[in-house]
């Protein structure tokens, strides 16, 4: 039974008991709920944990446990009787609890406890700082009757969403119908997570011998010295096919676009011979992000050696989670190599190139050892030459690069 119905009972019935029925109801409803009912039925009651089970052993007593004493008739306790409790007994303890779990709206920004964790041990602390008798387990049932509870955050204040946003949406759609229509490659890229490489942990399981787990670093924090693998990813849409280069240097737009290239020579152009143009969706930041010159200036370069017009559509500023290579490629290679480490460069391109799916996706991989300069400087000039015709809708996200005529 779900806790607002007990909730409703006791509400009905409590005013209507007394002291000894009210133990009485929250032993059976406790009995009844089984695993979990005497805290479910304290939270609604108020009585404590402790109460219910004495209860319940006297209520066992009663039925013919010979080492109980069943309950008597009457109240359980005399008028009046009972320890205070605290609220009772020091009227400022609930508010100087609710300035300490919730200074900024309750006035006390100096509170002792603004930067601290909120647990129950750690507010108990600062309230015996202000003078107050008080247990941890007591401030839970406390917090608990000022209806307050463990919270995590949640994620759901997006960020300004741009006019345009939906709008982007139906021309990348759009453009991406035309494409495969056409005959013409549709692929979606981005940089997958940079994973250390070595002897290190990684997360999730996988099968192994009983008792011999694989062993690795007993640390992973971050160390200069360790390399660390980039992977760049490109997704053909239609063929639901990718390619993945692995570097071990900068995450630049000379990398990125160096990983399109090598996806058009070895898988792009045998599967599609006849094609001129290629439409890339991508994020809007990064090393492929609609301002960076030097992304541009590098597709200008492939475009003048496949002789393909390159579009590009960029998905409006954060919404790079509808990127298609996220979720149709990039969480099956995370699946595919949950629990092992990444020993090598080899091993990671092994471990891409296994990967997978009943759906029929399938991933090369190679490496890409090269160098790749941060803060590559692109002049006016280096911008002239580059052959871009812009589209009316939204020019700055959605563009061509076309092959420079000789």
């Amino acid at each position: 039974m779900e806790k607002p119905a007990i909730q409703a009972k006791w509400d009905m019935l409590s005013p209507l008991l007394d002291e000894r029925d009210r133990r009485l109801w929250a032993v059976a409803e406790a009995e009844a709920l089984g695993w979990g009912g005497i805290t479910l039925v304290s939270e609604v009651t108020g009585l404590s944990r402790q109460t219910i089970h004495t209860a319940l052993k006297a209520a066992r007593g009663k039925a013919g446990d010979e080492n109980e004493k069943p309950f008597k008739p009457g109240r359980v306790r005399s008028e009046g009787g009972g320890r205070k409790s605290l609220v009772e007994g020091d009227p400022t303890l609930v508010r100087d609890l609710e300035f300490l779990v919730d200074p900024a709206t309750r006035g006390n920004p100096m509170s002792p406890l603004r930067w601290t964790s909120k647990s129950t041990e750690h507010l108990a602390e600062g309230l015996r700082g202000l003078g107050h008798q008080v247990s941890p387990k007591t401030v839970g049932r406390m917090l608990t009757a000022q209806g307050y509870s463990l919270q995590a955050n949640r994620k759901s204040k997006e960020s300004e969403i741009h006019p345009d946003r939906d709008g982007q949406f139906a021309y990348i759609n759009k453009q991406a119908i035309a494409f495969q229509t056409d005959g013409q490659p549709v692929i979606s890229v981005d940089t997958k997570k940079k994973e250390l490489i070595g002897e290190y942990k990684n997360g999730g399981q996988e099968w192994q011998p009983k008792g011999k787990p694989e062993h690795v670093s007993d640390h992973d924090f971050p160390d200069p010295e360790v390399a660390k693998a980039v992977p760049y990813g490109i997704y053909d849409v239609a063929a639901n096919q990718g390619w993945v280069t692995v570097g071990n240097d900068h995450d630049t737009p000379a990398f990125a676009v160096n990983a399109i290239r090598s996806w058009w020579h070895q898988m792009g152009r045998p599967m599609y011979p006849e094609a001129t143009r290629l439409l890339v969706t991508a994020d809007c930041g990064g090393n492929n992000g609609y301002r960076a010159r030097a992304w541009k200036l590098h597709l200008q370069k492939l475009a003048n050696e496949t002789g393909l017009a390159i579009s590009v559509c960029h998905f409006p500023p954060g919404t790079s989670k509808w990127n298609k290579i996220e979720h149709r490629m990039f969480c099956h290679i995370t699946q595919n190599w949950r629990g092992r480490p990444l020993v090598s460069l080899e091993a990671i391109v092994s471990l891409i190139g296994a990967v997978t799916t009943r759906k029929g996706l399938k991933i090369q991989a190679g490496l890409d050892l090269g160098k790749y300069e941060l803060g590559q400087k692109i002049t006016d000039k280096d911008l002239a030459g580059i052959r871009i015709e812009k589209s009316e809708f939204q020019g700055a996200w959605n563009y061509s690069i076309l092959p420079n005529r000789e």
